[in-house]
């Protein structure tokens, strides 16, 4: 291939006609066919605007998972309340968002303690202030609760997602290896509250076992499996007070080795793992530096890493890539045009972004990407420009890269 290939982190805006059945969905009011007919459509027309748009690797805008178009605190736990069995809504404050931790382990404090919300309280507090956690609770927040154990019970909604997303690469002339679906990590899914099983790591491993399904659901269709892991880099900020960076790396560690049980048997040319620092638009002056957990996240048994690397508190980190190898048949996805800001990149600086990496990594080992979802994150026609912008940078930097 003698040009730089371009995909995105998954999540893309939905439509107004999806939204309103998603809410009819979840109160009961249409039955899963009459919304399975209007998410076919709707995943057919977003396949085709990737692939007008010039996005190589293309998904179903994560349309299949149940959620609003706003980003509430915990939309990617509730993707696991209807991916799991052994779950109940509770706001049981003893619990909050982390299980109990195993012996001598580090454990995640509830998320308005969070120690770049405390630092800006004042901002993030602040209806007006542009953030998107500022919003006013009109009762009691519930978030999933293991009461049972977890065993895996999506398999229809997977088999949905998949079958929609074939049908759709296929409608507009692409080969499965041309498409992926996202999935939900070990680590990020033991990030509900818990009060069944003993300790953190078995919460991660029960997760893994779970989720293995899942997975090769999608990898034996064809398609490649992202796995979306805010547990890796996101979690230093949720614990307070700040931890030790080796504390922290045995933290990250045990929900890598999680990841990999999971990931047993599945091909890691159809998995890429996706790395993030949370998506409200927050200061984050409390991110930890990526050189600090690269080497972990190099273990995931992946062909692909995908990482935030247009945000502006981590495009410096670039510079990593002097100093870390990248593992022989590997490729690395950085984020060329930012989910956090809504002025959309100039098409040059997306190729400048580009070409950092691949003089230092290789161009062929370099794909073109989002730092994170645009969906619910930036007004909808802006994110269609960003992902224009993306591709027409990306042909830029081809056309400097491969002559």
């Amino acid at each position: 291939m003698n040009r730089i290939l371009t995909t995105h982190v998954g999540s893309l805006p939905r439509p107004a006609e999806l939204l309103k059945a998603n809410a009819r969905m979840s109160a009961g009011e249409i039955s899963q066919e009459e919304f399975t007919g209007i998410l076919d459509g709707a995943v057919a027309d977003v396949v085709k605007r990737q692939e007008d748009i010039g996005i190589d690797i293309v998904n179903d805008g994560e349309f299949g998972h149940l959620m609003t178009e706003s980003v509430d605190y915990g939309a990617w736990w509730f993707y696991s309340f209807s991916r799991f069995s052994g779950l109940e809504l509770s706001t049981d404050a003893r619990f909050g968002f982390a299980p109990p931790a195993s012996e001598g382990d580090i454990q995640l404090a509830p998320f308005s303690d969070r120690r770049d919300w405390l630092k800006f309280a004042d901002a993030y507090g602040d209806p007006d202030s542009g953030i998107h956690t500022a919003r006013e609770s009109s009762g009691p927040v519930v978030f999933p609760t293991i009461t049972a154990p977890l065993n895996y019970v999506g398999q229809d909604a997977v088999n949905r997602d998949i079958a929609l997303t074939l049908k759709a690469l296929n409608a507009n002339g692409l080969n499965p290896n041309t498409g992926f679906i996202a999935s939900l990590s070990p680590g990020s899914a033991a990030r509900i509250s818990n009060a069944y099983y003993k300790n953190d790591v078995e919460v991660l491993n029960a997760c893994a076992d779970a989720l293995h399904e899942e997975y090769k659901a999608i990898t034996d269709a064809g398609l490649t499996v992202q796995i979306d892991d805010p547990s890796i880099a996101e979690a230093w900020d949720q614990i307070n007070p700040e931890p030790s960076v080796f504390d922290y790396q045995r933290f990250v560690q045990l929900r890598i080795d999680a990841l990999n049980r999971a990931l047993e048997g599945i091909p890691e040319d159809l998995v890429r793992f996706h790395v993030c620092w949370g998506s409200w638009h927050g200061p984050h002056t409390t991110d930890i530096p990526f050189k600090e957990i690269v080497d972990q996240v190099l273990q995931v048994n992946a062909k692909g890493y995908t990482f935030e690397a247009a945000n502006v508190r981590h495009e410096h980190e670039w510079k990593i890539w002097k100093d870390v190898k990248l593992p022989e048949g590997k490729v690395i996805i950085p984020g060329v045009v930012s989910h956090s800001t809504n002025v959309v990149e100039h098409p040059e600086l997306v190729a400048e972004r580009i070409e950092r990496f691949a003089e230092l990594v290789g161009p062929e080992n370099v794909i073109a990407s989002t730092d994170c979802g645009l969906g619910g994150r930036v007004y909808p026609s802006i994110a269609w420009a960003k992902l224009e912008s993306l591709a027409q940078g990306a042909r830029i930097a081809s056309d400097h890269l491969f002559g």
